[in-house]
């Protein structure tokens, strides 16, 4: 094998060692683990890493593509349910189920005030699909009228963190959860609510305590 194809072929091997290495950390511990312990779990320096990635970013979009798509279309397929509410709730359930499967989702989900340009985008996209379902469950009476979509952060974030709790013990324990907060959304249990839903500037303000 001529020199420059060796060499592109070990290239090549040791981007899928770190692309590999990064998937199983991302799943196990979420997206905070270092590139030293990346470069470790796969076996390789950090030099190899910094010629294939520039930034943790980068590394991030290549481990998390396929998540980035699924939940998009997660949500497209739940904005086209002719019933808004069985969208909405499907689409929780679907996520949660990603997210147990996989603990890096919950950092994309989570709406970090920093992250890849990728998961920026596919935000981008998401956020104007899960208002419409939103207001097409308002419209079709089936979601409490003081629900709004800058509600939805705080469904993820303390779901995320039964499924952390749980997941050792009771990996399905967030199901049970997730059933006994949607019946919380429905008009016939609403009261009225103490405090109006967060501003986005409040909402960025209270992800980065959250990720501090």
């Amino acid at each position: 094998m001529p020199v420059a194809a060796a060499t592109r072929s070990d290239a090549l091997r040791n981007r899928a060692k770190l692309v590999a290495a990064a998937r199983e950390l991302f799943a196990d511990s979420g997206l905070d683990v270092s590139v030293e312990e990346i470069t470790q779990h796969a076996g390789v320096g950090m030099g190899t890493l910094y010629r294939h990635f520039s930034t943790k970013d980068e590394l991030i979009d290549a481990v998390l593509e396929d998540a980035f798509d699924e939940i998009i279309r997660f949500a497209r397929e739940a904005a086209d349910n002719a019933d808004a509410w069985a969208g909405l709730t499907g689409f929780f359930e679907r996520l949660l189920q990603l997210h147990a499967q996989n603990r890096g989702v919950k950092d994309i989900v989570a709406l970090r005030g920093h992250g890849s340009h990728r998961a920026e985008a596919m935000r981008a996209r998401l956020r104007p699909l899960l208002a419409q379902i939103v207001e097409r469950a308002h419209e079709q009476g089936t979601l409490r009228r003081d629900f709004t979509s800058d509600d939805l952060p705080l469904i993820f974030w303390t779901a995320n963190r039964v499924i952390e709790l749980t997941q050792d013990v009771a990996p399905s324990y967030w199901r049970r959860y997730l059933a006994l907060l949607l019946d919380g959304l429905r008009p016939a249990a609403a009261t009225p609510l103490p405090a109006p839903p967060l501003t986005r500037t409040q909402l960025t303000r209270a992800l980065q305590r959250l990720h501090r």
